[in-house]
């Protein structure tokens, strides 16, 4: 099964690129993915096993890249012919990459599997497009089975939370129980990813989550690491990589809250110790500026940013949504924040598609001033507004298929940025489409390349007189960094709306509306 000139089997797990066109491409190259590392990190301690990461939007010279600019894997094999291959399918946009890398390792003779949402969702697909093992749920216990059941020659049948083919049929195997005991788990390695510079680094404490939103695939209840756990994370990565900033990966940075005021006391002392300071994005609820105790103890601790879902401006949709606020509320709890000094990434979801039965029009230009409105009351300082995604495994795309309203789309376009559902007016998917470029595009613009030439020339000026200078940086700093962020959004959008146009998806969604319209069967 292994080279000769390599005596240790290899396992290369590959994340793979988003299609070229993704809005997000360029954010990614600072960071990588968390589960893959938990899952290479895992294989590294078998005996006989190493394991490395390709992370395809994260590639970096002196790596070998192929005609089209990707990752040449050629190459790679060339290097050190990977035994096992795996793929991370977290992002249905990049399915068909995952085939399409399946398909070679597979051709070497590799073993390939993968796991992630889209893959847990539809595992068939997959299997008969290059894998040859699905994983469900967490991968850090099931793929050191699937390696010693491969290695011994034996079924996968005995391995729990697996999908697989046998004489062309689809078996699945009775699921894992879920991790509880994270204590005794290794610390992701970083060390493993290959050709690649992360200057943010995903931490995690919490999986799951209790919210069960519709159009999400996290779901289960939500199981907690210690506090001491994260810290030795953050202090592995600080101490190893020269790491200063982080991402808390968990889908709510706040859920059990003596924990939560634990670990930010235990950080802040951590850095106070060893003179570090650190900047710091979570995910966490808009209800929780109500907390002063925590929001004191998250900005001693360095959290600098809040990535919050506000999903929606309009009333009937957040009551669709089952939010539990109301637009005006967003408003007073987002000044809460500000006022504690957070920067507030904010994150939209536009034209939601309404449960049947509920009366509600609205047309485009009054949902787009409705976001302008409250983007500019609320004084945010980065948006993201995305289009409703059917994602596999969510409510949303089961109610939406129901009803018959996806939209025949390549899964490429599964990615928040295009329109994948039927609707009629007042809000058809092209007039989706141009709207969220609309509020992007008038958010993130050009003439905040001068804003960093002012403010950084009237820098001294700010500061006078000097008296509450801390405060006087703060205010100077949030303006200077938004503008630079701001202006470095208008040359990705800018960039993006370019492939948009050389892709012709204008072509294709009308067709694929003309499709949805044809009586089934037809």
């Amino acid at each position: 099964m292994s080279s000769n000139l390599f005596p240790r089997r290899l396992f290369r797990l590959v994340v793979p690129k988003y299609p070229s066109f993704n809005v997000y491409s360029r954010v990614a190259r600072k960071t990588t993915a968390l589960g893959p590392i938990c899952v290479a990190t895992s294989v590294s301690k078998m005996p006989g096993w190493d394991a490395e990461i390709i992370d395809e939007n994260n590639y970096r010279f002196p790596g070998p890249l192929d005609a089209r600019g990707m990752p040449d894997h050629h190459a790679l094999h060339e290097l050190r012919p990977a035994d096992v291959a795996g793929f991370y399918g977290g992002l249905s946009c990049t399915i068909g990459r995952i085939h399409e890398l399946a398909e070679l390792y597979r051709s070497w003779g590799a073993l390939t599997m993968g796991g992630g949402s889209h893959l847990d969702a539809l595992p068939e697909e997959s299997l008969r497009s290059g894998l040859d093992v699905v994983v469900h749920g967490e991968g850090e216990e099931t793929i050191r089975e699937i390696l010693q059941a491969w290695e011994s020659r034996r079924d996968f049948g005995a391995v729990a939370g697996v999908s697989f083919l046998k004489e062309g049929r689809l078996h699945r195997t009775p699921p894992r129980a879920p991790i509880e005991d994270f204590e005794s788990m290794p610390l992701p390695d970083f060390g493993l990813l290959r050709f690649a510079k992360v200057s943010v680094f995903p931490v995690s404490r919490i999986r799951g989550c209790g919210a069960n939103c519709e159009f999400c695939s996290v779901k289960g209840a939500a199981r907690c690491a210690s506090p001491e756990r994260l810290l030795a994370q953050i202090r592995y990565v600080a101490e190893a990589f020269r790491a200063r900033e982080f991402f808390v990966v968990d889908d709510q940075f706040a859920q059990n809250r003596s924990e939560t005021l634990r670990f930010c006391r235990l950080l802040r002392d951590y850095q106070r110790r060893m003179g570090l300071r650190f900047f710091i994005t979570v995910q966490i609820r808009l209800e929780l500026a109500r907390d002063e105790e925590l929001l004191d103890a998250m900005r001693e601790c360095g959290v600098r940013c809040l990535a919050i879902g506000f999903e929606s401006v309009i009333d009937e949709e957040l009551r669709a949504m089952r939010k539990g606020l109301r637009a005006s509320q967003m408003l007073d709890l987002a000044s809460r924040y500000r006022r504690h000094g957070f920067l507030i990434h904010a994150m939209f979801i536009f034209g939601y598609p309404m449960p049947e039965g509920v009366p509600f029009a609205m047309s485009a230009k009054e949902r787009i001033d409705r976001f302008r409105k409250f983007i500019r009351q609320a004084k945010l300082d980065t948006i993201q507004v995305l289009l409703p995604a059917p994602l596999p495994g969510t409510a949303l795309r089961e109610r939406l298929e129901a009803q018959g309203r996806v939209l025949p789309l390549s899964w490429e376009y599964y990615d928040g940025n295009f329109p994948l559902i039927a609707s009629d007016e007042p809000l058809t998917p092209e007039q989706v489409q141009k709207s969220i470029l609309e509020i992007m595009g008038g958010f993130y613009r050009f003439r905040h390349m001068f804003g960093v030439g002012l403010r950084t020339l009237l820098f001294p000026f700010a500061m006078l007189p000097l008296v509450n200078v801390q405060a006087r940086w703060r205010r100077w700093y949030r303006s200077w960094r938004n503008d630079i962020v701001r202006f470095a959004g208008w040359c990705i959008i800018r960039n993006w709306r370019k492939r948009f146009r050389k892709d012709r998806f204008l072509e294709k969604l009308r067709r694929a509306v003309a499709a949805s319209r044809r009586p089934r069967g037809v």
